[in-house]
């Protein structure tokens, strides 16, 4: 009699411990059905990831998230809106766009940016933007007769200034007397890089500068060696660009190789 009851004491304290464990892996036990934790934690992975900490007040918040989740959709199936076609397709488009997150996500895991990559970067722009640095002005008009008769009009004393804010049809730079603040020559189009590297500081185009715009009147304000960010100071950006890039390169890649009839 004692053994037996030793039995039904250990058998009990079993059940209760498989309970336990039971709670201990589900969330809660919505209308007879066990909600996962790992869906929680799947939630918390989601606010970690955006920056933000999971905080005990955020933790019971995301209980009540995937309890409520779970009380809809439990009425969404009782009302078979799963069998309804449009939302057949609409699930196929969420499952592929979760499936591709994560296949971009696993590529970008085993091809980072290196840190050799990312040096080269910086001196590949470090050459292409080395070198002087020019603060220029010009006017832009549309015809040649134009830009000539603004010329004379400098030459005879003329500001520059006031005349870009009346004729120049430049809608960046004309309102502020021409002004197109510091630049590397290499970021205009070509006509207007040639004409503007053969100015000296204060000096004025004597020809109009024709280019795909119209005709420019350049003058040059100032002129200095390039002031260029150090390789710490760009790196992040850096290793954003050359990611998007090595994604965008494996993108096009299996596009290429994907057979399309």
């Amino acid at each position: 009699m004692k053994k037996q009851l030793l039995l039904a004491t250990a058998a009990a304290g079993l059940l209760a411990f498989g309970a336990q464990g039971a709670f201990a892996q589900n969330v809660a036990i919505v209308n007879g059905k066990a909600v996962p934790k790992t869906r929680m934690d799947s939630l918390a992975l989601q606010v970690v990831k955006s920056g933000r900490a999971v905080t005990p007040e955020m933790e019971g918040q995301l209980r009540e998230e995937v309890i409520a989740r779970e009380v809809f959709m439990q009425e969404a199936d009782k009302l078979g809106l799963a069998a309804s076609d449009d939302v057949k397709v609409q699930m196929e488009l969420a499952r592929q766009t979760i499936l591709i997150r994560e296949l971009f996500a696993d590529f970008q895991k085993k091809n980072p940016v290196t840190e050799e990559e990312m040096k080269a970067e910086y001196d590949k722009f470090a050459a292409a933007n080395g070198g002087k640095e020019y603060k220029a002005r010009h006017i832009l008009v549309e015809k040649e007769a134009e830009a000539k008769d603004i010329i004379a009009s400098l030459k005879k004393g003329g500001k520059f200034e006031d005349i870009a804010k009346k004729k120049s049809k430049d809608p960046g730079s004309g309102a502020k007397g021409g002004d197109l603040d510091w630049a590397n020559p290499s970021s205009y189009v070509p006509e207007f890089t040639e004409a503007l590297v053969k100015l000296n500081k204060g000096q004025t185009t004597d020809v109009p500068v024709k280019s795909q715009f119209g005709y420019h009147v350049i003058r040059v304000d100032d002129i200095r060696t390039a002031q260029l960010p150090s390789y710490d100071e760009v790196k992040p950006q850096i290793a954003q660009q050359m990611q998007q890039q090595k994604l965008a390169a494996f993108q096009n890649d299996l596009r290429k190789k994907a057979k399309v009839e």
